[in-house]
């Protein structure tokens, strides 16, 4: 039971960070672009779940990494992006029929440069929690 709402959450993730009007123009993606992307972008990425159903009832509770990827100088652009791509996960709901959303709570965040600091990178932490 505990990967039930998966590809109904990556959906709602996907539509709340498309909707966001901070996130206007940053693509929003679940793989990187080929040649490794280059402006900003959201790139959804890898996911933990595991059960978390008790006497009340089946549930799971999911693990959700967002990051952020620009080749913009200074971190900036990048930080502005990872401040929009949280505000969306506060107002994140699941479709009807597949489960309630009960939290999706931010976890951490990590910052760094890469490829000798051409690009920047803000990995984003989610847990979210879901009852069936």
């Amino acid at each position: 039971m505990s990967y039930l709402a998966a590809a109904a959450l990556q959906a709602a993730v996907f539509a709340a960070l498309t909707a966001h009007p901070d996130l206007v123009g940053v693509p929003v993606l679940d793989a990187v672009p080929p040649g490794g992307g280059t402006g900003t972008f959201v790139l959804i990425g890898p996911e933990e779940a595991k059960d978390a159903s008790d006497k009340t009832g089946a549930g799971a509770e999911h693990r959700l990494e967002i990051s952020v990827l620009s080749d913009a100088s200074g971190f900036l652009a990048a930080k502005a992006a990872a401040v929009a791509v949280c505000a969306a996960m506060e107002g994140l709901a699941l479709p009807a029929g597949v489960g309630r959303l009960v939290a999706a709570e931010f976890v951490r965040a990590v910052a760094r440069r890469l490829e000798d600091g051409a690009v920047r990178r803000i990995d984003l932490r989610f847990r979210v929690r879901v009852e069936f």
